[in-house]
């Protein structure tokens, strides 16, 4: 039975080149829940959409009144370039997943997400990644601002911070998405 689950929805695996910022424990088991999301995806035949920030060499994409990202301009560049991105090798892409550069905090700005989920006529975007408080929050509000049905894997999303973490999981999140954990999502892809 189709419950609205997977008629053209994608899983967005957001950001996941900074996950050895988080400690140890946090890390391994973000890696161990995003797994289950991606396989449950393959196997349901979802698209599965990596995003990864990068910048050409000189960081041309880069103003120094970022606060983000203008650091790295003032440090000589030191962030991706144009190299390829880089996966942990748990979560690597496979052939047939769709890789988005995006140039800021958002999966949305500076990419072309929104063409590739237009094209595909997706409708419903699975986010997960890294950090909460970064490409998760971005990117949930301005998928919402743009009326993509959103759900947020809330244990395949991680943040340095717990308490913020936890705040948009359970206060600012649910305004504008679905908010369940891996195993809730995966049961509701079954037929």
């Amino acid at each position: 039975m189709d419950n609205g689950q997977n008629v053209n929805t994608a899983l967005l695996v957001m950001d996941t080149h900074i996950l050895h910022r988080l400690d140890k424990q946090a890390a391994d088991a973000a890696t161990a829940s995003l797994q289950k999301a991606i396989a449950a995806a393959r196997k349901a035949g979802l698209p599965i959409i990596y995003v990864v920030v990068t910048f050409r060499e000189g960081l041309p994409e880069v103003n120094y009144a970022n606060k983000a990202f203008g650091v790295l301009k003032q440090n000589g560049g030191a962030m991706g370039m144009e190299e390829p991105a880089r996966f942990p090798p748990a979560l690597a892409p496979q052939p047939g997943d769709i890789i988005v550069t995006k140039r800021r905090v958002s999966a949305f700005t500076g990419s072309d997400l929104e063409v590739i989920l237009r094209s595909g006529r997706i409708e419903h975007l699975v986010l997960t990644g890294f950090a909460t408080s970064g490409v998760v929050l971005s990117t949930l509000r301005e998928a919402a601002d743009k009326d993509f049905r959103c759900t947020v894997l809330s244990d395949g999303c991680a943040d340095r911070d717990d308490e913020v973490h936890t705040v948009l999981l359970t206060k600012v999140f649910p305004r504008q998405a679905d908010v369940m954990t891996v195993g809730e999502w995966t049961e509701r892809l079954k037929p």
